[in-house]
């Protein structure tokens, strides 16, 4: 079994590189890899293969911010707290095929990729977890691909409704600007006794209790009526007579017609 560094270097001098910044690809799948050296010199790197090796931890990936795909499936992972959630330009990353147990540490490491499209953790201890799928999908809104399988709106729904029911009540109960009944919000309350101030003919401040209107119709049309009156003026420039039209004409023009639009 070849050490990681030694794989690397036979990697550089085959595809003829001279420079370590150069890298953009590393191949080192395949290798019985138990550990992976430092490859923060590999800055540059967008692409990396560390797949079907025996890595039990990732401790390697500090500094390399432009990775864009990381295979690291088929491994001994237990578990990738605090190893991967600077890698913010990520967009594929497959992880299937470990011995990740802990669904929430797991994708909390994911939660900040806002890039990431396709990922896969099939075959980890988490993924048996009967809400697993519609978890990670709430949680990791970018993704298009889990598990080989394309993200639907109807399961995006169903997230949102399940890890964030509070919300999913109100939206559900609003049409058009004003609450309807809801099957969640069906526990009625008394309306509330709003107390008014004006002042009388005397200039004394007087308080005046209002109940608001009962049937929501009737409350949308009072507050309509109650908005200041608009009015818009504009000349019908159909009637009004070009300069060619005024010369060829014996008879004067008449007067343009003015069009008013009035509403609150």
């Amino acid at each position: 079994m070849a050490s990681c560094e030694k794989v690397i270097q036979d990697q550089l001098q085959k595809y003829g590189f001279k420079r370590e910044a150069d890298l953009s690809e590393l191949y080192l799948a395949n290798k019985g890899l138990i550990d992976v050296t430092d490859l923060s010199r590999f800055q540059m790197l967008k692409y990396l293969w560390l797949n079907n090796n025996k890595i039990k931890k990732v401790h390697c990936l500090n500094y390399i911010y432009r990775l864009t795909e990381l295979y690291l499936h088929n491994n001994d992972l237990t578990n990738i707290t605090g190893s991967l959630s600077h890698l913010k330009s990520l967009q594929v990353l497959m992880l299937h095929n470990n011995q990740l147990t802990k669904l929430v540490g797991t994708v909390s490491e994911l939660k900040g990729m806002q890039f990431l499209k396709t990922l896969s953790l099939f075959l980890n201890p988490l993924a048996q977890d009967s809400g697993y799928r519609l978890y990670v999908i709430h949680y990791v809104p970018s993704l298009h691909l889990l598990d080989r399988r394309e993200v639907k709106q109807e399961e995006r729904n169903a997230a949102f409704s399940l890890y964030n029911a509070e919300r999913a009540c109100v939206l559900k109960s609003l049409a058009f600007g004003r609450r309807v009944k809801a099957p969640l919000l069906a526990k009625a309350r008394a309306p509330a006794i709003r107390s008014l101030t004006y002042c009388d003919k005397s200039g004394l401040r007087r308080n005046q209790k209002k109940v608001p209107l009962q049937d929501p119709d009737a409350a949308v049309l009072n507050r309509a009526m109650q908005r200041s009156l608009m009015q818009f003026s504009s000349i019908d420039w159909n009637t009004i007579p070009s300069s060619q039209q005024k010369r060829l004409e014996d008879q004067p023009s008449e007067s343009p017609k003015i069009i008013t639009v009035k509403f609150r």
